[in-house]
């Protein structure tokens, strides 16, 4: 299974009349934030494949659609946007995966001896926060929605023999591709959630790669951890 990966800038070999030809033999679409609903749109209707994303923390404005806010004292003003209009599944053509485990059965993941499954996704929207703005959480917020989760993944290792193929998060986890800034800084529960669920893939976005020899990819543990920066893409295998 081919899959694009894209966060927070426009490419312009993605966002191209060429596009449908380029990445042709593409199977899935993963937006990892920071991204112009536009561009997704575009994404999603050029390539005419099924497509998740999650929010970073800036082109917040469909934010309030999926997530309901109230202003905080003190807070940044964006928090200040209108959030009453509820939730809108399947904004812009594309699937929200924030604070949500999914499961995808039009992709079937072969496994030796065994029937197929349905691909695996779950997803975290957001980055550390460092200004009180919109779509940013501390470490133990973060934390406990990602507690939230659990469930539902505990019944994935029941049913399915593996708890997720894919994390998909705007932030990275600690110590791992992030920065020692207040704003890039990872967080530490992702590396709890990548040692407990052992997904193959954690995408995220966030960290700008400017200098080709900085690493897009880390494996930790079972986890390959991938830098979406602009775009890359990325094979999952069946199983053995």
């Amino acid at each position: 299974m081919k899959i694009l990966c894209v966060s927070d800038q426009i490419d312009p070999l993605v966002y191209s009349t060429g596009a449908k030809e380029r990445f042709k033999d593409i199977d899935l679409i993963l937006c990892a934030g920071d991204l112009p609903s536009d561009y997704i749109d575009f994404i999603v209707s050029t390539l005419n494949r099924q497509t998740y994303f999650i929010f970073g923390n800036h082109n917040l404005k469909d934010f309030g659609y999926y997530h309901k806010q109230r202003p905080q004292k003190g807070a940044h003003p964006t928090w200040l946007e209108d959030q009453s209009v509820g939730n809108l599944k399947g904004s812009f053509g594309a699937t929200y995966a924030g604070f949500k485990v999914l499961k995808d059965k039009k992709f079937k993941i072969p496994r030796q001896g065994k029937k197929p499954r349905p691909l695996l996704i779950a997803g975290a929207s957001g980055s550390i926060r460092y200004n009180n703005g919109l779509c940013q959480y501390t470490n133990s917020q973060m934390f406990f929605k990602l507690l939230e989760l659990v469930p539902r993944l505990l019944y994935n290792k029941l049913r399915y023999g593996t708890y997720l193929d894919i994390f998909l998060t705007h932030a990275s986890p600690r110590h791992i591709h992030d920065k020692e800034d207040p704003c890039h800084k990872g967080f530490e529960c992702f590396n709890w959630f990548i040692k407990k669920f052992q997904p193959t893939y954690l995408v995220h976005g966030h960290i700008h790669l400017y200098d080709m020899n900085t690493p897009r990819t880390t494996q930790v543990g079972q986890t390959t951890v991938v830098n979406a920066f602009s775009y890359t893409i990325l094979n999952l295998e069946s199983e053995q």
